[in-house]
């Protein structure tokens, strides 16, 4: 399908670069409106996952939107915030489920969660259908939205008919060469944020897990790749970082999706750089589609002109969850 090189998306002046429409929304964005009814549900492997679900504002819903958060965040973060709060005044229930050790306590077994944790998705997925809704939504956002993208080619035509669209946002397609920019100078800001609440999840699994994990190596970790490498990997089966990006990133299971599904990323994204797409590889594509904006950083897509603190990404999941094809 063919890519879309631009969008209706105009940021404020008064943000002028991807640093800011990133770092923006997440310092300041205040959103409310939303109460969750927070449900823990246990695991195969005998851990829990905290799912924070969200009733649509009017009438019992049959339709239900599965929200994946991002690298280190959680259901309370304001793009999942934001997102649940138009959908719910649009007649949708929401799932947002919190990944293993992101909603407020540590998760009890000695892995974590990761950017190909698909097992956990299905999870929430049975959890769903058990209450029987009748239509499933996805919408993921960064690391959420290559998890979203990795299940549904994984699943292909084994996949719930009752799943029949997908919305992701600023998705790190090709995990290597997004960790290898997160590297750079100008993108370091982000790198020590998500290491700064890394570090102390391994701390405390190690003191709980010494036999499976060992801070030994602790000190060659200096950027994301390194912790990937040292701590990620080994945790979940991978080799070492390399084989659990090739093992994990989206961009090798997107041909097999086979429901309407958006891929919205914008090209001034610090965090996910535009050549790390496989833009060709989209355009091939039946069910898949790319739009990427000139400008809306990583999860941010604050428009000019905002009304009612609806962000123009909020906008566009809604329209195309309720439309039958692509703009």
């Amino acid at each position: 399908m063919p890519v879309l090189k631009e969008t209706d998306f105009i940021s404020p002046f008064w943000l002028p670069n991807g640093h800011i429409q990133t770092i923006f929304p997440a310092l300041f964005r205040k959103t409310t409106g939303v109460k969750y009814q927070r449900e823990r549900i246990i695991t195969p492997d005998q851990d829990f996952l905290d799912l924070d679900w969200s009733p649509a504002n009017h009438n019992p819903s049959r339709k239900i939107v599965i929200l994946s958060h991002g690298l280190e965040g959680n259901s309370t973060k304001q793009y999942i915030i934001g997102m649940v709060r138009l959908l719910n005044s649009q007649g949708y229930d929401c799932l947002a489920w919190n990944f293993r050790s992101c909603s407020g306590e540590m998760n009890k077994t000695p892995v974590f969660y990761h950017s190909g944790a698909t097992d956990d998705l299905d999870i929430v997925v049975t959890q769903a259908i058990s209450r029987g809704y009748k239509e499933i939504y996805f919408i993921g956002f960064s690391l959420g939205g290559n998890l979203t993208l990795k299940y549904l080619g994984e699943k292909g035509r084994q996949r719930s008919n009752l799943i029949r669209k997908a919305v992701v946002f600023s998705v790190p397609m090709d995990l290597k060469q997004c960790s290898l920019s997160i590297i750079k100078r100008e993108n370091r800001i982000y790198m020590h944020r998500f290491l700064n609440t890394l570090r102390p999840k391994v701390n405390a699994k190690s003191r709980l897990f010494p036999d499976q994990i060992s801070l030994a190596k602790d000190h060659l970790v200096k950027t994301l790749y390194d912790f990937d490498d040292v701590y990620t990997a080994p945790l979940h089966g991978f080799d070492n970082a390399s084989h659990y990006y090739e093992m994990c990133s989206s961009m090798f299971f997107v041909e097999h999706i086979q429901i309407p599904t958006l891929i919205v990323n914008a090209d001034n994204d610090p965090i996910v750089p535009g050549s790390s797409l496989p833009v060709e590889l989209i355009s091939s594509l039946e069910n898949v589609h790319l739009e990427l904006s000139s400008q809306g950083g990583h999860c941010g897509f604050r428009q000019y002109g905002l009304r009612d603190d609806i962000y123009w990404s909020e906008k566009r999941a809604l329209d195309f969850i309720q439309k039958n094809e692509f703009l």
